[in-house]
C-alpha cells in the first residue's frame, strides 16, 4: 500500500521481485508525489491500483488482497526492503505450522536496531503503564513486557501479534477473518487482525530468520498531528473491541488516559519541531557568515 513513499516504493518492489514474489500489486492511496507513476514506468509488470483517495492502510491493503488468489500473500509497507531469502523463510514457516495464519519477520530500523515488531496483547495494567510512561520513560517495565524485549532473537516463536509493516499470511485465513477492519484508518489494524485470528483459533508467528529493513514514517512524518490523533483513536477502538464484561465500565478511563497521552505527545512533538526549526535557522545564519 503506497501513499507518498517517494523513491522508497520502487526500491521496495525491486526487493520483492528479487526475492521471488511473482505477482506484485501496489495500491496507491491518492499519492501526490508521482511515486506510482514512476513505478509503472520502471516496472510495467507490476499492477497499480489507484483508489482516488486516501482510504487508510487496512482499507488499501484489502483492495489489493481482493485481486490475489495465491495460497500465501505478503503484505508490506512501501518503505520496506526485504533481505534476500526473507519471503521464502516466512512461507516455509507457515507451511511447517498449518495452524498459523500470519508470520512476521525481524524488522530492522534504519540504524540497524531491531524494531519490536512482535508484541503481546497488553493487560490493563501494562497498557496503562505503557500509555503513561512510554512518552517520558521508554524503558519502563510495562513497555518492555508489551514489546517483548525478552523475545528469543533466534527462534521462531508464537506471539500475540506482529507488525503489519511486513508479514506473510494465508489467503484463506484472511478471507475467514474478513481482512483488515477498515474502521482503523492507521495503526492497530494489525493488532486487531491478529487478535481476531487468535480468537478464531489461528496461530501468529514471529520468524527472526527472515529479516527486512524498514524506514518508518516517510508519509506520516508530513502529517504528524493527524497521525497522532489516528494512533490514539485506533488504540481506543481496539480497547473497546477487545474488552468485554465488567471491564467495559473502565473504557471511559481508558479514553481519558489516551486523551491525556495525546496531549503530552503532541506537546513534545511541537517542542521538537521548534527546536529543529531553531537549529535550521542558526545553521543558516552561520552559513551566511
Amino acid at each position: 500500500m503506497n501513499h507518498d513513499a517517494g523513491a522508497a516504493l520502487a526500491t521496495c518492489v525491486a526487493s520483492l521481485l528479487g526475492d521471488g514474489v511473482h505477482d506484485v500489486v501496489v495500491v496507491d492511496n491518492a499519492s501526490t508525489d508521482a511515486s506510482a507513476d514512476r513505478l509503472e514506468q520502471h516496472h510495467p509488470g507490476v499492477r497499480v491500483v489507484r483508489t482516488g483517495r486516501n482510504l487508510g492502510y487496512g482499507a488499501g491493503v484489502n483492495r489489493g488482497l481482493a485481486l490475489l488468489d495465491e495460497e500465501l500473500v505478503l503484505v508490506c509497507n512501501p518503505d520496506v526492503v526485504v533481505h534476500a531469502g526473507a519471503v521464502p523463510v516466512l512461507a516455509r514457516a507457515l507451511s511447517q505450522r498449518p495452524g498459523a495464519a500470519v508470520a512476521g519477520p525481524c524488522i530492522l530500523e534504519s540504524d540497524g536496531t531491531r524494531y519490536p515488531s512482535a508484541r503481546r496483547f497488553p493487560s490493563w495494567v501494562d497498557a496503562a503503564g505503557h500509555a503513561v510512561l512510554s512518552p517520558v520513560r521508554p524503558d519502563n517495565p510495562f513497555t518492555r513486557r508489551y514489546k517483548m524485549t525478552d523475545l528469543d532473537p533466534s527462534a521462531t516463536t508464537s506471539v500475540d501479534w506482529v507488525s503489519g509493516a511486513c508479514f506473510v499470511a494465508r489467503r484463506a485465513a484472511l478471507s475467514v477473518l474478513g481482512g483488515f477492519d477498515e474502521r482503523y484508518f492507521m495503526y492497530l489494524e494489525d493488532t486487531d487482525l491478529c487478535w481476531r485470528a487468535r480468537r478464531a483459533g489461528y496461530d501468529v508467528l514471529y520468524v527472526p530468520e527472515a529479516v527486512v529493513a524498514h524506514t518508518q514514517g516517510l508519509s506520516t512524518a508530513r502529517r504528524p498531528y493527524r497521525m497522532l490523533v489516528a494512533h490514539h483513536r485506533s488504540a481506543l477502538r481496539f480497547a473497546a473491541r477487545s474488552t468485554s464484561g465488567w471491564r467495559r465500565a473502565g473504557l471511559p478511563v481508558v479514553a481519558l488516559v489516551l486523551g491525556l497521552r495525546l496531549v503530552v505527545v503532541a506537546m513534545r512533538q511541537a517542542a521538537s519541531g521548534r527546536r529543529s526549526a531553531r537549529s535550521r535557522r542558526q545553521g543558516g545564519a552561520q552559513g551566511a557568515d
